[in-house]
């Protein structure tokens, strides 16, 4: 529960991931750390929605129905490929998602199949089981890849016919 208002409140991810694996080893940790990651996901979505959505789209309109006509379309697409970026906020990208109109389940199931590589091996890193730089370098180019497939599948998508 802790690591979920912590992660909610912009607590990187990994952290409680480790921790998790550290405590309960890499299998429970990573589920334990799962479910943290996404109920905090859950949360920040539904604040932003409930809270924050009125008043964001009076002030940023424009600028934020671009994000919303993206994410709507595909939002499953979209969110996996964000989440399976090498870089990005999760406390950002969570809150953005609240402020769309895009449905909760699509983006959760996304988030939570993205969230499952880093969460795998900052459990194994907190148990102890480091796993080896071509594992980790392996992992990282498969989701690099997937999410620039991902990305080129949504520009196709998303791009006027002519």
């Amino acid at each position: 529960m802790l690591s979920t208002l912590l992660i909610a409140i912009g607590l990187p991810r990994q952290i409680p991931a480790f921790a998790a694996g550290y405590a309960f080893g890499p299998l429970y940790g990573t589920a334990i750390a799962l479910v943290a990651q996404v109920l905090a996901c859950s949360l920040d979505f539904i604040w932003a929605r409930a809270v924050a959505q009125d008043f964001c789209r009076r002030k940023f309109g424009k600028r934020l129905a671009w994000l919303d006509r993206t994410l709507v379309r595909h939002p499953f697409t979209a969110t996996l490929m964000l989440r399976l970026m090498p870089v990005g906020n999760n406390l950002l990208l969570n809150l953005a998602a609240g402020l769309t109109s895009v449905r909760l389940l699509p983006f959760l199931a996304a988030s939570a199949i993205g969230f499952i590589p880093q969460t795998v091996v900052f459990a194994l890193l907190g148990r102890g089981s480091a796993p080896d730089h071509a594992y980790i370098l392996m992992l990282g180019a498969t989701t690099f890849l997937i999410s620039a497939l991902l990305g080129v599948v949504l520009w196709r998508r998303s791009r006027p016919a002519i």
